[in-house]
């Protein structure tokens, strides 16, 4: 693994022993912001879950910040960098945003003097600051998702994962988003992003992997997976056919 790898998957294996979801993937993950393309069921809830160390692998190996995570003494070690925001999140209804926000800086042992100026940074970033004291239960469901955010992204991880994160945001909404997340790698992160929407990766990734079935398909940039498109494949985009061509199963050659 580069120094630059801040997550590497080897032979993963994860689901059920008879019909694993991911089967013997082999992925890393660089700083800077890589999108996560695929069909319902192509194990990119999973792939994120696993390296977020929610669910221990089946089998394999998965390396993050260069250490292998083989325990629950080392996952923990990893979870106070990581930004996690799952696809359905759970939050007390009565919490307004900045007990939400501040309390998930606190599970991820962001020091206690750095909390407070934390919540309110992470919590400006996703334009919630007028709401920060609404409780949780009053918000809409784009609100909620822009705090989801919040708490992904408070304290400065250096591994932000998030799963369909721009689901119920509005056009401007969306484009703050990818502001955000571009920010966060310009600081060095990493940022993992799983999303059905392909004119996110194409506007705010630097690199893309196609899954299909657990396996990846395509591993390159946006612009090259655009150029792999065939010219009968369905989608109004070239980044649509490209994406479509690589689940249809065209000959690709990795690009990295």
């Amino acid at each position: 693994m580069t120094e630059q790898q801040i997550v590497h998957v080897s032979s993963l294996v994860q689901g059920g022993a008879a019909r694993p979801i991911i089967n013997g993937l082999d992925l890393s993950v660089p700083a800077g912001v890589s999108g996560l393309l695929g069909p319902n069921g192509a194990g990119k809830t999973t792939l994120l879950r696993t390296i977020a160390t929610v669910a221990p692998p089946r089998g394999g190996a998965i390396e993050l910040f260069g250490r292998e995570i083989r325990s629950e003494r080392d996952a923990r070690w990893a979870r106070r960098r990581i930004g996690y925001l799952p696809q359905d999140f759970g939050y007390y209804p009565t919490f307004s945003v900045a007990d939400f926000v501040r309390y998930c800086a606190w599970l991820r042992e962001v020091p206690g003097k750095e909390i407070e100026s934390a919540t309110k940074k992470a919590i400006a970033a996703v334009g919630l600051s007028a709401r920060a004291g609404d409780r949780m239960k009053k918000l809409s469901g784009g609100m909620i998702r822009r705090a989801g955010i919040a708490a992904a992204v408070v304290g400065s991880p250096s591994l932000v994962l998030l799963d369909e994160p721009t689901v119920g945001l509005d056009p401007a909404q969306r484009l703050d988003f990818r502001n955000l997340i571009r920010s966060l790698a310009d600081d060095g992160a990493a940022v993992l992003l799983s999303t059905h929407l392909v004119e996110d990766v194409g506007a705010a990734c630097d690199a893309v992997v196609v899954l299909k079935e657990g396996t990846a398909v395509y591993r390159g940039t946006p612009a090259d997976l655009a150029a792999r498109g065939l010219a009968d494949a369905p989608g109004d985009t070239a980044l649509e056919r490209g994406y479509m061509t690589a689940l249809q199963g065209a000959a690709m050659e990795e690009t990295c």
